[in-house]
């Protein structure tokens, strides 16, 4: 099979938000929370879940400072992605980089948002994200001046459970 110049530029667009090694460019469309984007690649809405960390849920303390932070960064701007996986809803984990800075360390650094061990694994990514999480921590910046902030997939674990046990 032979493909012409106009069907390889539409396989790239096609494969480029799944190939880890590319960055590709889209514009957001809108901002779903802290941690999850809309975005427009040529005629396709994309759906992209911020790699390496995990910002807090709506009805949870700083759920809504996060999106609007996460607003401010990307919202109607052409933002650079690097796609890493994809997640069981189906959306591109992707490291967005809005104005040369990325999106995920600024959430981090701002205390709206923590390193999500189980899935930052790339390095020396994960250990710098890890750093400004504890140096958030300790200038008790956002979500960190609270007591004991409980993390999105604790919080998230919690309302299933009451859901289970009907106490809502």
């Amino acid at each position: 099979m032979r493909v012409g110049a106009g069907g390889l530029v539409l396989l790239y667009l096609l494969a480029a938000p799944l190939s880890p090694a590319l960055a590709w460019h889209a514009y957001v469309v809108k901002v779903l929370d802290g941690d999850s984007l809309r975005v427009k690649k040529g005629n396709r809405i994309l759906e992209i879940r911020l790699y390496g960390i995990d910002a807090p849920e709506y009805g949870q303390s700083y759920g809504e400072q996060a999106k609007r932070f996460t607003r401010r960064l990307t919202y109607k701007k052409t933002v650079s992605l690097t796609s890493k996986d994809m997640d069981r809803y189906g959306r591109i984990v992707a490291l967005v980089k809005s104005d040369g800075r990325l999106v995920s360390r600024e959430l981090v650094r701002e205390g709206l948002a923590w390193v999500y061990p189980k899935y930052c694994l790339e390095q020396p990514l994960c250990s710098s994200l890890k750093r400004l999480e504890y140096k958030a921590r300790r200038a008790r910046r956002g979500l960190w001046k609270a007591k004991n902030p409980v993390s999105p997939w604790k919080w998230k674990q919690r309302e299933r459970s009451r859901g289970q046990n009907g106490r809502r």
